[in-house]
């Protein structure tokens, strides 16, 4: 993939910040899990490597639940989760879209997951977290 370019996010108080290697067209999964619709979250899944916290590693608190794999990172002054680590996908990272500085000028395909029925779905994401993927 060589239109990817680094893009800044985090946080909403910003106590968090990242890059995220990404091209300008890229697929987000708006999930339907119970996380994911409660908290309308619609991320994006990368490889591990097109992922650089910045800061705030100390001001993140995490949540775990069912099978424990996904790390559900938030802010802990903001409440914000601007990334995760996903349970489909734990050797990458889920970045919320809208947490991206510049989320409004990228051209996103918001595709549906069905996490209601992850144990039948989730295989169709385990590619998003190997290089050359998004």
């Amino acid at each position: 993939m060589s239109d990817l370019k680094w893009h800044p996010g985090g946080c909403h108080c910003g106590a968090v910040r990242y890059e995220v290697n990404v091209p300008n067209r890229l697929e987000a999964e708006d999930c339907n899990c119970s996380i994911c619709a409660m908290s309308g979250n619609v991320h994006v899944i990368v490889p591990a490597s097109r992922f650089r916290l910045l800061k705030g590693e100390n001001q993140l608190t995490e949540y775990r639940f069912n099978t424990g794999v996904a790390r559900h990172l938030f802010c802990k002054i903001c409440g914000v989760k601007s990334y995760y680590i996903p349970r489909s996908n734990p050797d990458g990272v889920a970045v919320t879209w809208r947490c991206l500085d510049d989320w409004q000028t990228l051209d996103v395909t918001e595709n549906s997951f069905d996490g209601q029925n992850w144990e039948a779905n989730a295989g169709a994401l385990a590619h998003k977290s190997r290089d050359g993927e998004t």
